[in-house]
Protein backbone atom coordinates (compact mmCIF):
# COMPACT_ATOMS: atom_id res chain seq x y z
CA UNK A 1 0.00 0.00 0.00
CA UNK A 2 1.55 3.29 -1.12
CA UNK A 3 0.92 6.46 0.75
CA UNK A 4 0.73 9.54 -1.44
CA UNK A 5 1.66 12.11 1.10
CA UNK A 6 3.84 15.13 0.49
CA UNK A 7 7.46 14.82 1.46
CA UNK A 8 9.55 17.79 2.44
CA UNK A 9 13.21 16.90 2.16
CA UNK A 10 14.51 20.46 2.51
CA UNK A 11 15.49 20.66 6.18
CA UNK A 12 16.07 24.41 5.92
CA UNK A 13 12.32 24.95 5.59
CA UNK A 14 11.32 22.79 8.57
CA UNK A 15 10.05 24.89 11.49
CA UNK A 16 10.64 23.23 14.84
CA UNK A 17 8.53 24.19 17.85
CA UNK A 18 10.40 26.09 20.56
CA UNK A 19 10.30 23.03 22.82
CA UNK A 20 12.13 20.93 20.21
CA UNK A 21 14.71 23.67 19.70
CA UNK A 22 15.25 23.89 23.47
CA UNK A 23 15.71 20.13 23.72
CA UNK A 24 18.17 19.96 20.82
CA UNK A 25 20.17 22.89 22.20
CA UNK A 26 20.23 21.20 25.61
CA UNK A 27 22.00 18.24 24.02
CA UNK A 28 24.42 20.53 22.20
CA UNK A 29 25.15 22.40 25.43
CA UNK A 30 25.89 19.06 27.09
CA UNK A 31 28.63 18.47 24.52
CA UNK A 32 29.94 22.00 25.12
CA UNK A 33 30.00 21.40 28.88
CA UNK A 34 31.85 18.11 28.38
CA UNK A 35 34.53 19.85 26.29
CA UNK A 36 34.62 22.81 28.70
CA UNK A 37 35.28 20.43 31.58
CA UNK A 38 38.50 19.31 29.89
CA UNK A 39 39.52 22.94 29.31
CA UNK A 40 38.76 24.00 32.89
CA UNK A 41 40.52 20.98 34.43
CA UNK A 42 43.63 21.44 32.31
CA UNK A 43 43.80 25.15 33.25
CA UNK A 44 43.30 24.26 36.91
CA UNK A 45 45.99 21.59 36.80
CA UNK A 46 48.43 23.94 35.13
CA UNK A 47 47.69 26.80 37.52
CA UNK A 48 48.19 24.62 40.60
CA UNK A 49 51.50 23.11 39.53
CA UNK A 50 53.70 26.14 40.31
CA UNK A 51 53.58 29.90 40.79
CA UNK A 52 55.05 30.72 37.34
CA UNK A 53 52.51 28.39 35.72
CA UNK A 54 49.75 30.17 37.63
CA UNK A 55 50.85 33.52 36.22
CA UNK A 56 51.08 31.95 32.76
CA UNK A 57 47.46 30.80 33.03
CA UNK A 58 46.43 34.26 34.27
CA UNK A 59 48.21 35.72 31.25
CA UNK A 60 46.07 33.59 28.93
CA UNK A 61 43.08 35.72 29.88
CA UNK A 62 44.60 38.79 28.24
CA UNK A 63 43.76 37.20 24.88
CA UNK A 64 40.29 38.02 23.51
CA UNK A 65 39.91 34.59 21.89
CA UNK A 66 40.54 32.81 25.20
CA UNK A 67 38.08 35.11 26.97
CA UNK A 68 35.50 34.43 24.25
CA UNK A 69 35.96 30.66 24.62
CA UNK A 70 35.58 30.97 28.40
CA UNK A 71 32.42 33.04 27.94
CA UNK A 72 31.07 30.42 25.54
CA UNK A 73 31.84 27.64 28.01
CA UNK A 74 30.12 29.50 30.85
CA UNK A 75 27.12 30.25 28.65
CA UNK A 76 26.86 26.58 27.65
CA UNK A 77 27.06 25.59 31.31
CA UNK A 78 24.34 28.09 32.25
CA UNK A 79 22.07 26.87 29.43
CA UNK A 80 22.60 23.25 30.35
CA UNK A 81 21.89 23.93 34.03
CA UNK A 82 18.73 25.99 33.38
CA UNK A 83 17.24 23.56 30.90
CA UNK A 84 18.37 20.58 32.96
CA UNK A 85 16.22 21.90 35.82
CA UNK A 86 13.39 22.44 33.32
CA UNK A 87 13.68 18.81 32.12
CA UNK A 88 13.70 17.52 35.71
CA UNK A 89 10.55 19.51 36.47
CA UNK A 90 8.95 18.00 33.37
CA UNK A 91 9.99 14.54 34.56
CA UNK A 92 8.00 15.21 37.73
CA UNK A 93 4.89 15.67 35.59
CA UNK A 94 4.70 19.45 35.35
CA UNK A 95 4.90 21.68 32.24
CA UNK A 96 4.10 18.78 29.92
CA UNK A 97 1.31 20.45 27.95
CA UNK A 98 2.40 22.36 24.86
CA UNK A 99 1.44 25.82 26.14
CA UNK A 100 3.20 25.47 29.51
CA UNK A 101 6.19 23.71 27.91
CA UNK A 102 6.54 26.57 25.41
CA UNK A 103 6.29 29.15 28.19
CA UNK A 104 8.91 27.36 30.29
CA UNK A 105 11.23 27.19 27.27
CA UNK A 106 10.82 30.93 26.65
CA UNK A 107 11.50 31.69 30.32
CA UNK A 108 14.53 29.38 30.17
CA UNK A 109 15.90 31.27 27.17
CA UNK A 110 15.46 34.58 29.01
CA UNK A 111 17.13 33.27 32.18
CA UNK A 112 20.00 31.89 30.11
CA UNK A 113 20.42 35.23 28.31
CA UNK A 114 20.66 37.03 31.67
CA UNK A 115 23.19 34.48 32.97
CA UNK A 116 25.15 34.81 29.74
CA UNK A 117 25.34 38.58 30.18
CA UNK A 118 26.51 38.08 33.77
CA UNK A 119 29.16 35.62 32.55
CA UNK A 120 30.29 38.23 30.03
CA UNK A 121 30.68 40.77 32.82
CA UNK A 122 32.60 38.20 34.86
CA UNK A 123 34.96 37.28 32.02
CA UNK A 124 35.53 40.77 30.65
Amino acid sequence: MRKNRPKNLDLATVKFPITATASILHRVSGIIVFIALAIFLSLLSCSLSSQPDFYRVVGYFDNFLIEFVMWGCLTGLAYHAVFGVRHMIQDLGFWEEMDTASLSAKVGFIVTAVLSLLAGVLVW
